[in-house]
């Protein structure tokens, strides 16, 4: 997926088959991270081979790691990570860079490094971060090019986040770990990437209690050992299969799903008609009536609905005949990918942080536009529906958290290739 810019879909057909879902991003980043606070070998197994991965593991050899693959297993050896400026041009790319701040701090004591960009899906400012960091005894500037920081050793406290931030209280935690005394952690965010980066570190040797909850309770030590850890699967990927089969009306196969991870989502999939049945992280998925409107759903922090499946819901909401409400609580600038569907023609009205779907109408083949992760995701499902053919733009995007978007797809008897192939390999 490093060199996806493309992606072509003929729509119309129907899905069947069985598919796993690849292994976290949102898990994987912050624990490539918290590998660089041991001074030798860490080992995540079932890493998935994504673009954010892969910008993540480049700016940890520019920190002086080696790193290598065994098929999904990545092997990260900070023996001699002791640089402390990360460029611009890789915090750029990726937003959640700014979680090194804390692990270059804890193990070098200065850092340097660009401001985090990643989508544009809203403000998404770093105060917190920066809040947290200068609680615990880290000095920041904040520099036209750059944030500039250092710290002699972090000292435990006491924070209250002013807002649930999921990044903020990763970076709260990996600061904690090797900081003198206890850091007590108020209104902590309780997504699982914060439960299992916590587990990673307990694995590691940390202190720490209570992830998962709104207080999260850390005593720091004074080193952390070797990492070796699986990571777990995406409940977003996950989701967003659940979705194609809900598109395409047809029923599929998942396995390694974390359900959960995924109540809430599952609750509106099923409020729409979808059913599933399985145990033991193996679900089928019949979407074949997953038809109906949905008077009203919006997005909140966990273990409410997530903000990363209302784009994927939007497109299948597009093709059930009625009204239905998505409102989006957690980014201002979500909605993007509803002007690129009003393309295909679906019937979408945007008022605020309100969309109103009237679903329905037809939808018809034609370029449009990725401008973020999770809304390319969602005009992969559009097309599904759609007659014709569709070519997405700017699908390297959705290659920074889907590791084999097309050869999934394609897998469950989708018409799909992807820019650099040949169409008949895909069809």
């Amino acid at each position: 997926m490093k060199n996806l810019t493309e992606i072509h879909v003929v729509g119309g057909k129907s899905l069947a088959g069985n598919i796993s879902i690849q292994g976290s991003k949102n898990a994987a980043l912050p624990m490539m991270a918290a590998a660089l606070m041991h001074r030798g070998l860490s080992i995540l197994k079932g890493c998935p081979k994504i673009s954010d991965v892969f910008c993540m593991e480049e700016i940890l050899e520019n920190l002086g790691a080696v790193t290598w693959w065994e098929n999904h297993d990545l092997y990260l050896d900070c023996t001699n990570a002791d640089k402390t400026e990360i460029p611009g041009e890789f915090t750029r790319r990726m937003r959640s860079s700014v979680i090194l701040l804390s692990a270059i701090l804890a193990r070098n004591h200065s850092c340097r490094m660009g401001y985090p960009g990643g989508c544009v899906i809203g403000k998404r400012p770093i105060d917190i971060h920066l809040m947290v960091l200068k609680k615990l005894g880290a000095v920041i500037r904040e520099e036209k090019s750059g944030l500039k920081g250092k710290c002699s050793g972090f000292t435990g406290g006491y924070i209250c986040f002013p807002r649930v931030s999921v990044g903020a209280t990763q970076q709260a935690v990996m600061a904690s770990v090797l900081a003198e005394g206890e850091t007590v952690l108020e209104n902590c965010a309780k997504e699982p990437e914060v439960v299992w980066l916590c587990r990673f570190l307990k694995s590691m040797g940390a202190n720490i209690k209570g992830e998962g909850t709104k207080q999260i309770r850390i005593c720091g030590v004074n080193r952390l050992e070797s990492g070796n850890f699986v990571i777990p699967p995406d409940r977003i990927v996950a989701g967003t299969y659940i979705c194609a089969a809900a598109a395409a009306r047809s029923e599929i196969i998942l396995s390694r799903v974390p359900v959960e991870e995924m109540k809430a989502f599952l609750e509106v999939y099923q409020k729409i008609g979808g059913q599933y049945y399985g145990k033991s992280g193996t679900l089928k998925i019949n979407g074949r009536e997953a038809c109906r409107p949905v008077p009203f759903v919006q997005t909140e922090i966990y273990p409410g609905f997530p903000t990363d499946l209302q784009a994927p819901l939007m497109a299948v909401l597009t093709g059930n005949p009625g009204e239905s409400v998505i409102q989006e609580q957690i980014f201002e600038d979500r909605f993007g990918s509803a002007c690129q569907m009003r393309k295909m023609g679906a019937h979408i009205e945007i008022t605020g942080n309100r969309a109103r779907i009237t679903g329905g109408f037809p939808l018809r083949g034609t370029e449009v536009e990725a401008g973020d992760l999770r809304g390319g995701a969602a005009l992969v499902l559009a097309a599904l529906m759609a007659e014709g053919e569709t070519c997405i733009r700017g699908a390297e995007l959705i290659g920074r958290g889907y590791e084999h978007i097309c050869e999934d797809l394609k897998a469950l008897g989708c018409r799909i290739w992807q820019s650099g192939t040949r169409k008949k390999e895909y069809e």
